[in-house]
Parts: structure tokens; C-alpha cells; sequence
């Protein structure tokens, strides 16, 4: 009799790489595969599939090395828990992607084999996933890490201060509406379409700046996104009664720009609704401001020496102090998520202004369902 295997994705976008993947799947028996249900999916991705859950199941069954294919019933990462209990497998496989601690202790719970796949195509065809099918552009994303806000002159006037970004490689299907400049980056691609057209950083990032913001603009969008969508590596963008900078340091050095990545993790939150508005309960105190900007540098310090406690330390004091200034940063549920992680991390924050999008935490432990960034190094021409 065949052992039973389990198997747990979205796939949407069904590719050589998803056939593959279940080619070798069913090497070690019948292959039963989990899709997400289309509400998970927007709930987890802030969109809808681009194929429905019954087109999944369609195309899936269609395939000759699935033994069957059902929708999960729960929501959430985990959304395929229900469903795993009731198959019973002998064995749950993933690929790298997906691997996870909480998969890891579900089949150890239940006594299931837990077996992680490379991602290997198929002879003579390329490596394939969703996300890199996805991925229309080259254009990186951006993250600050300190300071955000300092970069909108209703606070520099009050007080100057820097803003922390750093430049993301698209390794990611992030979500819209989740402070990684998005919309910056979709304008970015109106404009350039697959890469940035040079090494003028400065010019290059103005001119995105005021395409993003044409005359007659009423909410100016900060400049640190343009920024640090186009300076690669880690930026400190001096602000001073003004929309733009009056400098920027910048560093591309192997060894800090590792550091950052192997001490930042990213936690979904899905995006922000479409009623948010943090700018509705606003505290301009300039004794916030300052805070804010000090805490700040002291991030920028910590990289420069390599430090991660203090790193986490002033990561987590920027926050706190953006929350004076914008309370409406948090929400409930945002609050429940932070205790999740808050006592085994050196510090959090929120991506962007808030309100969703992603939680960013400090920490070299492997975090359960957490997303590892890449930071772009130079841009190519």
C-alpha cells in the first residue's frame, strides 16, 4: 500500500516548477494536495487569485501524479491544519519556501515524516516559481528601519533627523498597501519598466520624486521612498525643513549590509484597509520629533559597529517613538501579533506607516512563517 502524501500551497499560476515539484512528490507515494481557499488568499496577500480555488482544484486533479485535491478549510498560515488531521499522512512534504517550524512540530505531533524538497526543474527546462513569474519588474522595494516619517516636512520643520531605508531585492510577492513603497515602485516601473537606467542615484530618485508627485500634488509622498527604491544597499537620508534632503549617506559594505539580513525578519500582516487613516490623531511634539531622530542615528551607529543589541534597541525606540507622533499606528490586532513575538526578538517595528502591512523584528532565532530579505547591492544597467 502507498504511504499517503501530503502536500499544502497556493498554486496559483500552476508552472513547470509546481509539475516538478509533484513529480518527485510522488515518488514517495499518493500525492494529496491542499490549496488555499480564495479568502485566505486575500487575507494573506491583499488580492484575490488570479485563478479561482475551483480552477486550482481543476487544473490540480488534472495532473496525473495528484492522487486528489481538496481547498483548505482554516485561514492563516497554518490553513491547511484541519485538513491534515483528517488525511492522516505518512509523510508532508515542502520545498524550501515553505518550510516552517510549525509544520516541522505539526508532523512531529502526529508522528509524520517531514521531508524538505529542492527546487529542481525538470532537464532542459528553467527554474521556475510563482514568485519570479510574477515578478514584472526588477525595480527593488524599500524598508526604513528607522526615522520614517522624518522624511514629511510637517515634522523635519519642526525638527531634522535622518531616515534608516534600506533597498529590497523583489524576492517576494509583497503585498500592496504594506509599507514597502509600493506605489513608489509602480511608478518606478510606469517609468523605467524592468530596471533603474543608470548610477545618477540622486537625479534618478528626484525624477521619480516629481513624477510621483506632479504640481498640484496635495499630499506630497515622502522622498524616502524614491530613495531608497533607487540608492541600493543601506541609506541615511538627512532631512531639514524640506521635502528634500539636504544628504545622503550611503553604504553598500558586504559586511554590514549581511548583518542587516541576517538579524531582520518580516511577519505578514496583510495590508492596510482602505478606511486607514493614521494622519486623523497626529501629536507634533517636538520633544517626539527629536526623540525620533536621535533614535535614529543611534540605528545607524549600531550597524556601523556591528551591534545587535543596541540594534535592536534603537529599532525598537524609533517605533515607539513614531507611535507617540502617529497612534494610530497600532490597532488591536497589530498588538496581539507584537505579543506573539515581543519577548523572544531584540526589537520590532511596523513596515511604512502602519496599521498592517508587515511586522519587521530584530533577532538571528529561525521565526515561525517569517520572510527573509535580500538587500540590493548595485543596480543593473
Amino acid at each position: 500500500m502507498k504511504k499517503k502524501v501530503f502536500v499544502s500551497g497556493c498554486f496559483d499560476l500552476l508552472h513547470s516548477g509546481h509539475i516538478a515539484f509533484l513529480k518527485e512528490a510522488n515518488n514517495y507515494g499518493d500525492v494529496y494536495v491542499n490549496i488555499g481557499n480564495d479568502k485566505n488568499i486575500r487575507y494573506l496577500k491583499g488580492r484575490n487569485p488570479i485563478n479561482s480555488e475551483i480552477e486550482r482544484k481543476y487544473m490540480l486533479e488534472s495532473i496525473k501524479y495528484v492522487k486528489e485535491c481538496k481547498i483548505n478549510k482554516g485561514s492563516g498560515v497554518m490553513d491547511f491544519t484541519k485538513n491534515f488531521k483528517e488525511l492522516n499522512p505518512d509523510i508532508f512534504i515542502v520545498n524550501h519556501d515553505g518550510d516552517n517550524i510549525e509544520k516541522e512540530k505539526l508532523c512531529y505531533s502526529t508522528n509524520t515524516e517531514y521531508v524538505i524538497l529542492n527546487r529542481v526543474p525538470e532537464k532542459l527546462l528553467p527554474e521556475r516559481s510563482t514568485t519570479n513569474l510574477k515578478k514584472i519588474s526588477n525595480i527593488p522595494f524599500r524598508i526604513d528601519l528607522a526615522g520614517g516619517w522624518l522624511d514629511q516636512l510637517m515634522l523635519n520643520k519642526i525638527c531634522p533627523g535622518p531616515v534608516i531605508t534600506i533597498s529590497l531585492e523583489p524576492t517576494h510577492e509583497f503585498n500592496l498597501r504594506s509599507g514597502m513603497a509600493s506605489s513608489t515602485r509602480n511608478k518606478a516601473i510606469e517609468l523605467w519598466n524592468h530596471r533603474i537606467p543608470g548610477n545618477d542615484y540622486e537625479k534618478l530618485s528626484k525624477i521619480l520624486f516629481c513624477y510621483e508627485n506632479p504640481p498640484g500634488t496635495e499630499i506630497i509622498t515622502g522622498s524616502q521612498d524614491s530613495i531608497g527604491i533607487v540608492h541600493p544597499g543601506l541609506n541615511r537620508i538627512h532631512y531639514d525643513n524640506n521635502f528634500w534632503p539636504t544628504k545622503i549617506d550611503n553604504i553598500l559594505d558586504e559586511e554590514k549590509l549581511k548583518f542587516i539580513e541576517d538579524n531582520i525578519k518580516l511577519i505578514p500582516l496583510g495590508p492596510r484597509n482602505n478606511e486607514y487613516d493614521v494622519l486623523s490623531n497626529v501629536n507634533l511634539h517636538k520633544e517626539y520629533i527629536k526623540e525620533l531622530a536621535e533614535h535614529s542615528n543611534k540605528l545607524w551607529n549600531s550597524i556601523l559597529n556591528l551591534d545587535i543589541e543596541n540594534f535592536g534597541k534603537s529599532f525598537l525606540d524609533s517605533f515607539n517613538a513614531q507611535v507617540k507622533i502617529f497612534p494610530l499606528m497600532l490597532n488591536d490586532e497589530i498588538v496581539k501579533t507584537i505579543n506573539i513575538y515581543k519577548d523572544d526578538v531584540m526589537g520590532y517595528k511596523l513596515s511604512g506607516s502602519g496599521g498592517g502591512g508587515y511586522l519587521i523584528l530584530v533577532t538571528n532565532k529561525r521565526i515561525n512563517a517569517s520572510i527573509k530579505i535580500k538587500i540590493r547591492r548595485i543596480n543593473e544597467i
